[in-house]
């Protein structure tokens, strides 16, 4: 399959994609992982894009676009891929089309995933993520807490909050996506690929889109 997922921060996005993956092979694409590893690495591009990240707001077109071209053409990607989280804007958006389009890769359609604001705000706040660059679990201090608080269960390192999911953080990255963001939704609903699926859970979305592709 080929999709981009679509949705507010904490939507739930990352986690459909990672079960989604164990369909049919397909990978995860997620510029925030991304762009977090270029970060911890020191690059020229993980020094420029921290500070916007860390004050939640979106990276550059510039540095984005470059990545996911050199991405998308990497062999992993011939079985399919999911596009986590991005196109973050129309602009984007419509650099995306221009480039699938030189590839000669057709998508299956974009999934917007709706979740109200205050289920996604709490869910943010109550994020931790394990601070090992080569584990990265991500646990719920409220409903999906370490079995040993403070401590990653798969590997044993530190988990913590990230910079850009304090209160005024996400409050910005909530006002950030309504503002350029959610409009994405409308681009693609526009060019026929658009489909939304409503549901807090991810076993819910997973379902609506499995029904939509006839899997």
């Amino acid at each position: 399959m080929k999709l981009i997922l679509l949705g507010a921060p904490g939507a739930g996005k990352g986690t459909v994609a990672k079960q989604l993956t164990k369909i049919d092979g397909s990978v995860q694409i997620s510029t925030g992982d991304i762009l977090r590893g270029a970060v911890r690495a020191g690059t020229d591009l993980g020094k420029e894009a921290d500070g916007y990240m860390t004050r939640g707001d979106l990276v550059p077109d510039s540095l984005i676009m470059g990545i996911m071209e050199e991405r998308l053409q990497e062999d992993d990607c011939k079985s399919g891929f999911l596009l986590d989280g991005f196109p973050r804007t129309i602009p984007q958006a419509e650099e995306l089309t221009v480039l699938l389009e030189k590839l000669g890769i057709k998508l299956d359609m974009a999934v917007n995933i709706d979740v109200p604001r205050d289920v996604i705000f709490d869910r943010l706040c109550t994020r931790r993520t394990c601070e090992n660059p080569d584990c990265q679990e991500i646990y719920n201090i409220k409903s999906m807490p370490p079995k040993k608080e403070g401590i990653c269960d798969k590997c044993g390192s530190p988990i913590v909050q990230r910079a850009d999911e304090t209160e005024e953080a996400i409050g910005h990255r909530l006002d950030t996506y309504n503002e350029k963001t959610a409009p994405v939704a409308g681009f693609y609903e526009k060019a026929g690929l658009l489909k939304t699926i409503t549901g807090t859970s991810s076993d819910i979305v997973v379902a609506g889109v499995k029904k939509e592709l006839g899997i």
